[in-house]
């Protein structure tokens, strides 16, 4: 626990619950959550978790299988509400059907551990789950319960929510304006359009790591990393650490490579595709086939924590994998904030990224040292990299500045006190 820790007033110890359709797996909402709660812990709160899928000793989870959005009753509804202009009197039945259902699991949450906060994350901003929606505002309105409503991203940021039979659902619940309940987003273009589009204030907590604790290095089971998946010590290795969705721009990471036009540069992509179907990795291979370079997929390779698979090859996690890396391609068309980015400051990386709008707005302005792609991938980007990746002191020099600067903005300090006064207000609490 730091020295900040310490000197900050925290109230009184409150059993806290966070819920989600999911919480298990690397996906950003899953980890931030977890940042929060082992925050929350440091100031003396009890967390307990609640989700349809869900990574929890089982004192402290309530899995409710209904609640995570590939649920079969999920899907099937979800798939009538969405690039449609009205739904049937049917589906409505439906949707409030499996609605009571999913509040007889959250009382019973509540009810189970004796809650005195409520913290739903991201469920009241992404329709991924309309019923799950309407059920959390519902059971906040009843019971009064003061609530911490962590939103990642908002329907309107999403062009295959755009069209929709459920407007009236989203008005209601994707936020809903209700008493004793904190709004937070992770970046300041989503509380300006919180307010424009509904009047609802909110606070702003970036995502964050925690710069307090020096980063883990090469050691005796990741040393043979490098050996492992086919890369030389010689080689640059240029670690895009994402899943592989068309938003991460990753066309972008295989064009750079391209025009290196160096045996050395070896692209190695951490994670698989996401839950969006495998057109956009097909149309990655093709890319990589024409452009003849060398790429490396190590999703069957890469884990949450280390192992074997099946037929007794080591598992990496990736902070196994950043310690290796020469350089980190972050070339996002959209980002709500950017796990990667941190990380790979985290780790001391030279991070190439893509100037997306949340970057461009709230992150370069504090004076990361990086090298920025204008949506494409140009002669200066790429000469500007082939020196970045020739020059070590030069890395060594922008790593330092960026951790500091990572250190200071968003660390694990800045979320504890936000969320310090988050818990004062709701609360009555003095800070």
């Amino acid at each position: 626990m730091s020295d900040l820790t310490c000197l900050l007033p925290h109230g009184a110890p409150r059993r806290i619950g966070f819920i989600s359709t999911r919480f298990s797996g690397t996906d950003g909402v899953t980890l931030e959550a977890r940042k929060w709660a082992s925050i929350l812990a440091g100031l003396g709160h009890d967390c307990y978790w609640m989700a349809g899928l869900l990574d929890a000793p089982p004192e402290k989870g309530h899995t409710a299988p209904l609640l995570y959005f590939a649920h079969p009753e999920v899907e099937r509804i979800q798939a009538q509400l969405f690039g449609v202009s009205h739904r049937s009197r049917g589906v409505t039945e439906t949707i409030q059907l499996i609605k009571e259902r999913v509040k007889d699991e959250l009382y019973r949450f509540i009810e189970r551990y004796a809650l005195e906060v409520l913290i739903p994350e991201n469920i009241l901003a992404i329709p991924m789950h309309v019923p799950l929606g309407l059920a959390m505002t519902e059971v906040i309105a009843e019971t009064g319960l003061p609530v911490i409503a962590h939103h990642h991203d908002f329907a309107w940021e999403r062009e295959r929510f755009a069209l929709n039979g459920v407007g009236d659902y989203l008005q209601a619940a994707f936020p809903p304006a209700l008493s004793r309940m904190e709004h937070v987003v992770i970046n300041s273009m989503a509380q300006r359009e919180l307010a424009r589009r509904l009047g609802i204030p909110s606070q702003i907590i970036p995502n964050v790591l925690d710069f307090e604790t020096p980063p883990p290095g090469v050691d005796e089971y990741n040393a043979d990393f490098r050996q492992e998946i086919g890369v030389a010590a010689s080689d640059w290795l240029i670690l895009q650490p994402t899943r592989v969705v068309p938003r991460k721009g990753i066309e972008h990471a295989i064009e750079l490579v391209r025009r290196l036009r160096d045996p050395r540069a070896k692209l190695v992509i951490s994670h698989a595709a996401g839950d969006e179907g495998n057109g956009y990795l097909e149309m990655l291979r093709d890319r990589i086939h024409e452009a003849g370079i060398e790429v490396h997929f190590i999703a069957d390779r890469v884990g949450e924590t280390r192992g074997r698979t099946a037929d007794g090859r080591k598992i990496y996690t990736l902070y196994d994998v950043y310690p290796h890396a020469d350089l980190v391609t972050y070339p996002s068309h959209y980002e709500g904030f950017g796990n990667a980015f941190l990380e790979a400051i985290y780790f001391s990386k030279p991070v190439v990224v893509n100037l997306y709008a949340v970057y461009a707005r709230d992150i370069d302005p504090l004076g990361f040292r990086t090298v920025k792609i204008p949506q494409l991938v140009t002669r200066e980007t790429v000469e500007e990299v082939r020196a970045l990746l020739e020059d070590p002191p030069r890395r060594r020099d922008w790593a330092a500045i960026n951790f500091d600067l990572g250190r200071k903005h968003f660390s694990h300090a800045v979320a504890r006190r936000k969320l310090a006064a988050r818990l004062a207000n709701l609360f009555g609490e003095g800070l």
